[in-house]
């Protein structure tokens, strides 16, 4: 009996080419697939500029440079979210204060980030919000608290491209189309929607920061003249601030740009295995994610009182599913900063129950069935 993860890349002869075809030509990193990538990326998500990075957090650090985060700069995001979310306040010396879940979408409740605002009007600088699972934040209604306080939006989008929201006026708004947040970033890790291995992706509508995450990206060193003091030659080079060593090789930005190539079919079958998932478990005594056109289904997360018991049983079926995720302020690190257990406790009541199962497009109707069936004897 074949083994069945959690979540599963999918590499193709077609993937295999493009890469090959890299290893063969005469760049390997800083060559023409880079710019090849961002294009056909900003063009999928709809939006202006798109910057290549070497994974999602060096994607949030370049964004919380860009914004200008420093020590004594506080930022708001959710404690239900991969810890690079808050981390990339921490490694520019900011302070990050969690604020609770809605229970029902597992994304922040913006009716409690304005509480927190209301209470402490002067104390924020920004908001990292989280496409999580694939659920786009209505980052209409989050703007215009925002814009109340003077916020800058960070989105993390990582397990949403292809995921929007329908705004005020019934538009489709694509999560990362940077329409309502000032950045917005994306991760492809084997597991998402697109892999490259290791990689991230920077998405934005403004021209300033994306100049400025060009130049942080690469050491904060440029060749273009009209950003340096003098030109000695055509050599010459000037570092004008300090950056990271945080670009995509070429030969990761040709696969991204071949599994681009297929994403909407990607997509599609997320929903498609999501339709059935909640067909079959209607009746059982499980929650299962609200059902929303616009999610991008990266995770299929229920619920369920004993998951210790779900998940052990599920593993001797070889079915291999995965926790998403330990709030990040019940993490020691963040615990010695005076989190305690007990502060959002929405987050951690849903951290009690939450199993994610198997969703990937490969994952054959027999599969699915497998999982299923495992489900439903244990929950009955």
């Amino acid at each position: 009996m074949n083994n069945i993860p959690y979540g599963r890349q999918h590499i193709t002869e077609e993937d295999i080419a493009a890469v090959t075809k890299v290893l063969k030509s005469d760049f390997l990193t800083q060559g023409p697939s880079i710019e090849e990538f961002e294009k056909k990326f900003a063009e999928y998500i709809g939006v202006k500029y798109a910057i290549a990075v070497a994974n999602g957090t060096a994607a949030l650090h370049l964004c919380t440079m860009a914004l200008g985060v420093k020590e004594g700069d506080k930022v708001l995001t959710t404690p239900i979210t991969f810890a690079a979310s808050a981390n990339c306040v921490k490694y520019c010396g900011g302070d990050v204060d969690f604020s609770d879940i809605d229970s029902k979408s597992y994304l922040l409740d913006l009716n409690k980030i304005e509480d927190k605002l209301k209470k402490s009007p002067d104390k924020y600088k920004g908001i990292i919000p989280v496409d999580f699972a694939g659920a786009a934040v209505n980052l209409e209604s989050l703007k215009y608290i925002a814009d109340k306080y003077n916020l800058w939006i960070i989105e993390d989008a990582c397990h949403a491209p292809g995921g929007f929201f329908t705004d005020s006026k019934g538009i489709q708004q694509n999560c990362g189309n940077g329409n309502f947040a000032d950045l917005a970033i994306f991760s492809f890790h084997p597991v998402k929607h697109i892999a490259t291995g290791e990689g991230g992706m920077i998405t934005t509508n403004r021209k300033d920061l994306y100049e400025k995450i060009l130049l942080l990206r690469t050491h904060g060193i440029t060749k273009n003249p009209s950003q340096m003091s003098k030109v000695d030659g055509g050599w010459y080079y000037e570092m004008t601030e300090l950056g990271y060593n945080y670009r995509l090789s070429d030969i990761q930005a040709a696969l991204g740009v071949s599994q681009l190539s297929r994403a909407g079919l990607g997509l599609a079958r997320r929903k498609e295995i999501a339709s059935e998932y909640e067909r079959a478990f209607k009746n059982l005594n499980l929650i299962t994610p609200i059902n929303d056109k616009g999610h991008a289904y990266h995770l299929y997360v229920i619920q369920i009182e004993d998951r210790k018991g779900l998940y052990d049983y599920l593993r001797t079926k070889n079915i291999f599913c995965q926790v998403h995720y330990i709030p990040v302020h019940t993490m020691p690190y963040y615990q010695s900063l005076g989190w305690k257990k007990g502060a959002m406790p929405i987050a951690e009541n849903y951290y009690e129950k939450c199993l994610s199962i198997p969703m990937y497009p490969t994952l054959t109707k027999e599969e699915q069935q497998r999982v299923i069936d495992a489900v439903t004897e244990y929950v009955k």
